[in-house]
Protein backbone atom coordinates (compact mmCIF):
# COMPACT_ATOMS: atom_id res chain seq x y z
CA UNK A 1 0.00 0.00 0.00
CA UNK A 2 1.72 3.59 -0.95
CA UNK A 3 2.24 6.56 1.62
CA UNK A 4 1.77 10.06 0.41
CA UNK A 5 3.94 12.74 2.05
CA UNK A 6 2.71 16.30 1.63
CA UNK A 7 6.12 18.34 1.48
CA UNK A 8 6.70 21.94 1.61
CA UNK A 9 9.98 22.86 -0.09
CA UNK A 10 11.16 21.75 -3.29
CA UNK A 11 14.73 23.04 -4.12
CA UNK A 12 16.22 23.47 -0.81
CA UNK A 13 18.73 21.24 0.33
CA UNK A 14 16.61 18.92 2.85
CA UNK A 15 13.50 19.01 0.20
CA UNK A 16 15.85 17.52 -2.49
CA UNK A 17 17.55 15.11 -0.77
CA UNK A 18 14.25 13.46 0.18
CA UNK A 19 12.56 13.81 -3.57
CA UNK A 20 16.14 11.83 -4.36
CA UNK A 21 15.10 9.38 -2.17
CA UNK A 22 11.23 8.99 -2.20
CA UNK A 23 9.77 5.95 -4.87
CA UNK A 24 8.46 2.71 -4.81
CA UNK A 25 5.79 2.69 -1.89
CA UNK A 26 6.02 6.05 -0.95
CA UNK A 27 5.20 9.41 -2.99
CA UNK A 28 6.10 12.92 -2.29
CA UNK A 29 4.14 16.12 -3.37
CA UNK A 30 6.17 18.88 -3.22
CA UNK A 31 5.03 21.82 -3.10
CA UNK A 32 7.44 25.31 -4.02
CA UNK A 33 7.29 28.63 -2.72
CA UNK A 34 5.89 29.55 -6.43
CA UNK A 35 3.08 27.21 -5.50
CA UNK A 36 2.38 28.10 -2.25
CA UNK A 37 3.33 31.69 -0.66
CA UNK A 38 5.10 30.36 2.97
CA UNK A 39 3.83 34.19 3.92
CA UNK A 40 0.39 33.58 3.08
CA UNK A 41 -0.68 31.73 6.12
CA UNK A 42 -4.33 30.70 4.71
CA UNK A 43 -2.22 29.74 1.15
CA UNK A 44 -0.70 27.00 3.58
CA UNK A 45 -3.43 26.17 5.19
CA UNK A 46 -5.62 25.77 2.42
CA UNK A 47 -2.79 23.72 0.34
CA UNK A 48 -3.19 21.23 3.21
CA UNK A 49 -7.02 21.06 3.00
CA UNK A 50 -6.91 20.33 -0.09
CA UNK A 51 -4.65 18.13 -0.37
CA UNK A 52 -6.41 15.05 -0.88
CA UNK A 53 -5.62 11.99 0.25
CA UNK A 54 -2.09 12.43 1.65
CA UNK A 55 -0.75 10.46 5.09
CA UNK A 56 2.12 12.88 6.47
CA UNK A 57 2.94 16.35 5.79
CA UNK A 58 6.60 17.43 5.92
CA UNK A 59 7.66 21.14 6.58
CA UNK A 60 11.04 20.87 4.73
CA UNK A 61 11.11 24.59 3.97
CA UNK A 62 12.19 27.63 5.94
CA UNK A 63 13.84 30.88 5.54
CA UNK A 64 17.51 30.13 6.41
CA UNK A 65 19.10 33.53 5.61
CA UNK A 66 21.36 33.69 9.33
CA UNK A 67 22.34 36.94 8.53
CA UNK A 68 19.82 38.80 6.54
CA UNK A 69 17.33 37.74 9.01
CA UNK A 70 18.16 40.67 11.51
CA UNK A 71 17.51 43.08 8.81
CA UNK A 72 14.02 41.08 8.10
CA UNK A 73 12.75 39.87 11.00
CA UNK A 74 8.91 39.89 9.99
CA UNK A 75 9.28 37.75 6.35
CA UNK A 76 11.60 35.46 9.17
CA UNK A 77 8.83 34.77 11.52
CA UNK A 78 6.25 34.36 8.51
CA UNK A 79 7.97 31.31 6.66
CA UNK A 80 9.40 30.18 10.16
CA UNK A 81 6.78 30.72 12.76
CA UNK A 82 3.31 31.55 11.34
CA UNK A 83 3.54 29.40 8.41
CA UNK A 84 4.11 26.06 10.59
CA UNK A 85 1.15 27.37 12.95
CA UNK A 86 -0.95 27.15 9.89
CA UNK A 87 0.13 23.91 8.74
CA UNK A 88 -0.37 22.80 11.92
CA UNK A 89 -4.06 23.62 12.25
CA UNK A 90 -4.81 22.22 9.00
CA UNK A 91 -3.11 19.32 9.67
CA UNK A 92 -4.98 18.75 13.27
CA UNK A 93 -8.67 19.54 11.43
CA UNK A 94 -7.73 16.41 9.56
CA UNK A 95 -6.06 14.41 11.51
CA UNK A 96 -2.50 14.69 9.29
CA UNK A 97 0.34 14.00 10.90
CA UNK A 98 3.13 16.71 10.75
CA UNK A 99 7.00 16.33 11.01
CA UNK A 100 8.58 19.72 10.87
CA UNK A 101 12.52 20.42 10.92
CA UNK A 102 14.13 22.71 13.16
CA UNK A 103 17.49 24.19 13.89
CA UNK A 104 20.07 23.53 16.47
CA UNK A 105 20.27 27.25 16.82
CA UNK A 106 16.99 27.70 19.35
CA UNK A 107 20.15 27.04 21.66
CA UNK A 108 22.43 29.74 23.08
CA UNK A 109 25.16 27.90 23.39
CA UNK A 110 26.07 27.82 26.97
CA UNK A 111 25.92 24.65 28.10
CA UNK A 112 28.87 22.61 28.31
CA UNK A 113 27.65 19.58 27.00
CA UNK A 114 25.61 18.41 23.92
CA UNK A 115 22.10 19.96 24.31
CA UNK A 116 19.12 17.42 25.27
CA UNK A 117 15.34 18.01 23.52
CA UNK A 118 14.11 19.33 27.33
CA UNK A 119 17.46 21.69 27.82
CA UNK A 120 16.08 25.39 28.06
CA UNK A 121 16.24 27.19 24.89
CA UNK A 122 17.65 30.32 24.38
CA UNK A 123 18.37 31.43 20.57
CA UNK A 124 20.87 34.70 19.78
CA UNK A 125 19.41 35.56 16.79
CA UNK A 126 16.20 36.35 14.95
CA UNK A 127 16.49 33.38 13.20
CA UNK A 128 16.93 31.00 15.79
CA UNK A 129 14.07 33.00 17.33
CA UNK A 130 11.78 32.92 14.46
CA UNK A 131 12.40 28.88 14.15
CA UNK A 132 11.64 28.41 17.81
CA UNK A 133 8.61 30.04 17.30
CA UNK A 134 7.79 27.15 14.24
CA UNK A 135 8.34 24.48 17.44
CA UNK A 136 6.20 25.86 19.94
CA UNK A 137 3.43 26.79 17.09
CA UNK A 138 3.51 22.74 16.06
CA UNK A 139 3.92 21.33 19.86
CA UNK A 140 1.37 23.42 20.85
CA UNK A 141 -1.38 22.80 18.36
CA UNK A 142 -1.29 19.69 16.97
CA UNK A 143 -0.46 16.87 19.37
CA UNK A 144 0.88 14.74 16.20
CA UNK A 145 3.84 16.36 15.40
CA UNK A 146 7.48 15.92 15.48
CA UNK A 147 9.62 18.61 15.59
CA UNK A 148 13.05 17.61 14.60
CA UNK A 149 15.91 19.48 15.24
CA UNK A 150 19.22 18.80 12.76
CA UNK A 151 22.66 20.79 12.74
CA UNK A 152 25.09 22.06 10.73
CA UNK A 153 23.00 20.50 7.85
CA UNK A 154 25.47 20.09 3.77
CA UNK A 155 24.13 18.08 0.86
CA UNK A 156 25.69 18.14 -2.83
CA UNK A 157 22.45 20.34 -3.53
CA UNK A 158 22.13 23.74 -2.29
CA UNK A 159 23.48 26.51 -0.11
CA UNK A 160 25.44 25.14 2.94
CA UNK A 161 29.13 25.09 4.71
CA UNK A 162 30.32 22.47 1.90
CA UNK A 163 29.21 24.45 -0.93
CA UNK A 164 30.45 27.44 0.22
CA UNK A 165 34.08 26.40 1.45
CA UNK A 166 34.88 25.25 -2.37
CA UNK A 167 33.45 28.10 -3.74
CA UNK A 168 35.67 30.95 -1.46
CA UNK A 169 38.84 28.37 -2.14
CA UNK A 170 38.06 29.07 -5.67
CA UNK A 171 37.87 33.11 -5.21
CA UNK A 172 40.46 34.06 -1.91
CA UNK A 173 43.94 33.56 -1.50
CA UNK A 174 42.98 32.45 2.35
CA UNK A 175 39.68 31.29 3.93
CA UNK A 176 38.95 32.71 7.05
CA UNK A 177 37.21 30.08 9.25
CA UNK A 178 35.93 29.90 12.76
CA UNK A 179 37.43 27.36 14.97
CA UNK A 180 35.14 28.21 18.39
CA UNK A 181 31.82 26.81 17.20
CA UNK A 182 30.93 23.30 17.48
CA UNK A 183 28.58 21.09 16.45
CA UNK A 184 27.89 17.82 14.81
CA UNK A 185 27.43 18.23 11.09
CA UNK A 186 24.31 16.72 9.65
CA UNK A 187 23.73 14.84 6.18
CA UNK A 188 20.60 16.12 4.79
CA UNK A 189 20.68 12.76 2.73
CA UNK A 190 20.53 10.98 6.17
CA UNK A 191 17.44 13.39 7.59
CA UNK A 192 15.98 12.53 4.67
CA UNK A 193 16.14 9.06 4.57
CA UNK A 194 15.41 8.61 8.11
CA UNK A 195 12.09 10.73 7.34
CA UNK A 196 11.08 8.51 4.85
CA UNK A 197 12.21 5.33 6.47
CA UNK A 198 9.43 6.26 9.47
CA UNK A 199 7.05 7.67 7.07
CA UNK A 200 4.63 4.92 7.69
CA UNK A 201 5.40 4.29 11.62
CA UNK A 202 4.40 8.10 12.14
CA UNK A 203 1.57 8.28 9.94
CA UNK A 204 -0.16 5.29 12.07
CA UNK A 205 1.08 6.91 15.47
CA UNK A 206 -2.16 8.11 17.36
CA UNK A 207 -2.21 11.47 19.00
CA UNK A 208 0.10 11.14 22.79
CA UNK A 209 2.39 8.87 21.07
CA UNK A 210 6.21 8.66 22.61
CA UNK A 211 7.03 9.23 18.58
CA UNK A 212 5.98 12.70 18.77
CA UNK A 213 7.33 16.00 20.38
CA UNK A 214 10.60 16.96 20.21
CA UNK A 215 13.56 15.23 18.33
CA UNK A 216 17.34 15.25 17.73
CA UNK A 217 19.28 14.07 14.77
CA UNK A 218 22.85 14.89 14.01
CA UNK A 219 25.04 12.64 12.42
CA UNK A 220 28.08 10.89 15.22
CA UNK A 221 31.26 12.79 15.85
CA UNK A 222 31.72 16.75 16.82
CA UNK A 223 33.62 18.87 14.62
CA UNK A 224 35.07 22.63 14.77
CA UNK A 225 34.11 24.43 11.48
CA UNK A 226 38.34 24.53 11.14
CA UNK A 227 37.77 21.08 10.92
CA UNK A 228 35.08 20.33 8.89
CA UNK A 229 36.53 22.39 6.21
CA UNK A 230 40.17 20.21 6.16
CA UNK A 231 37.91 17.39 5.63
CA UNK A 232 35.92 18.87 2.94
CA UNK A 233 38.87 19.73 0.82
CA UNK A 234 40.78 16.75 1.85
CA UNK A 235 38.25 14.62 0.07
CA UNK A 236 37.64 17.44 -2.55
CA UNK A 237 41.32 17.77 -3.64
CA UNK A 238 42.96 14.33 -2.73
CA UNK A 239 46.28 13.85 -3.34
CA UNK A 240 46.90 18.01 -2.82
CA UNK A 241 47.15 20.13 0.32
CA UNK A 242 44.32 22.43 1.15
CA UNK A 243 44.18 26.13 0.49
CA UNK A 244 45.11 28.16 2.97
CA UNK A 245 42.85 28.57 6.31
CA UNK A 246 43.28 31.22 9.33
CA UNK A 247 41.96 30.17 12.15
CA UNK A 248 39.56 32.85 13.54
CA UNK A 249 37.04 33.50 16.63
CA UNK A 250 33.04 34.13 15.76
CA UNK A 251 33.80 37.70 16.74
CA UNK A 252 36.27 38.50 14.03
CA UNK A 253 33.96 38.05 11.47
CA UNK A 254 31.53 41.05 13.08
CA UNK A 255 28.50 39.26 11.27
CA UNK A 256 25.27 40.42 11.96
CA UNK A 257 23.86 37.68 13.89
CA UNK A 258 25.54 36.07 16.94
CA UNK A 259 26.16 32.24 17.01
CA UNK A 260 25.98 29.77 19.60
CA UNK A 261 29.65 28.46 20.03
CA UNK A 262 28.35 24.86 21.20
CA UNK A 263 25.53 23.33 19.11
CA UNK A 264 26.07 20.13 19.63
CA UNK A 265 22.95 18.12 19.51
CA UNK A 266 22.53 15.13 22.09
CA UNK A 267 20.75 12.00 20.01
CA UNK A 268 19.71 9.41 22.47
CA UNK A 269 15.98 9.58 22.34
CA UNK A 270 16.41 9.43 18.57
CA UNK A 271 17.91 5.49 19.24
CA UNK A 272 15.58 4.87 21.79
CA UNK A 273 12.55 5.47 20.45
CA UNK A 274 13.40 4.93 17.04
CA UNK A 275 15.78 3.12 17.89
CA UNK A 276 18.16 4.04 14.62
CA UNK A 277 21.83 6.18 15.45
CA UNK A 278 22.75 7.88 12.62
CA UNK A 279 26.50 7.40 11.16
CA UNK A 280 29.95 9.45 11.63
CA UNK A 281 29.18 12.31 9.51
CA UNK A 282 32.39 12.17 7.49
CA UNK A 283 30.89 9.06 5.68
CA UNK A 284 28.17 11.16 4.23
CA UNK A 285 30.65 14.37 3.58
CA UNK A 286 31.96 11.69 1.08
CA UNK A 287 29.37 10.89 -0.25
CA UNK A 288 27.95 14.70 -1.06
CA UNK A 289 31.62 15.32 -2.24
CA UNK A 290 31.35 12.91 -4.52
CA UNK A 291 27.94 13.86 -5.84
CA UNK A 292 29.94 17.24 -6.84
CA UNK A 293 32.37 15.92 -9.84
CA UNK A 294 32.67 19.35 -11.55
CA UNK A 295 33.46 20.85 -8.99
CA UNK A 296 36.17 18.42 -7.19
CA UNK A 297 37.34 18.66 -10.82
CA UNK A 298 38.06 22.26 -11.13
CA UNK A 299 38.99 22.77 -7.84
Amino acid sequence: MSLKILQFGATGQLSREVLARAGGEVEVIALSRAEVDLVDADAVARAIGEAGDIDLVLNAAAYTAVDRAESEPDLAYAINGRAPAAMARACRARNTPLVHISTDMVFSGAKAGAYVETDPVGPLMVYGASKLAGEDAVLQLHDRSLVIRVSWLFSAFGQNFLQLMLRLAASQPVLKVVDDQRARPTASADVAAFVLAQARRLAAAPGGAREWGLLHFANQGVATRVEMARAIFELAWPGRPAPPMEPVPTSALNLPARRALNAELDCRRLAEVFGVTPRHWREPLAEAVAALPATRDAA
